[in-house]
């Protein structure tokens, strides 16, 4: 049971995780698909 635990707190530990950091590098889903005449909000 304990090793599901810790596996479940890993899996969100590293999602948020490479969310911030893919985030700050610029990969963003909005920012890739987008073309120029697409206004983004902020």
């Amino acid at each position: 049971m304990r090793a599901i635990i810790y596996a479940a707190l890993a899996l969100v530990v590293i999602s948020v995780g490479s969310n911030v950091v893919l985030r700050s590098a610029g990969f963003s889903i909005e920012e890739k698909t987008s073309g120029p005449a697409v206004r983004l909000g902020n």
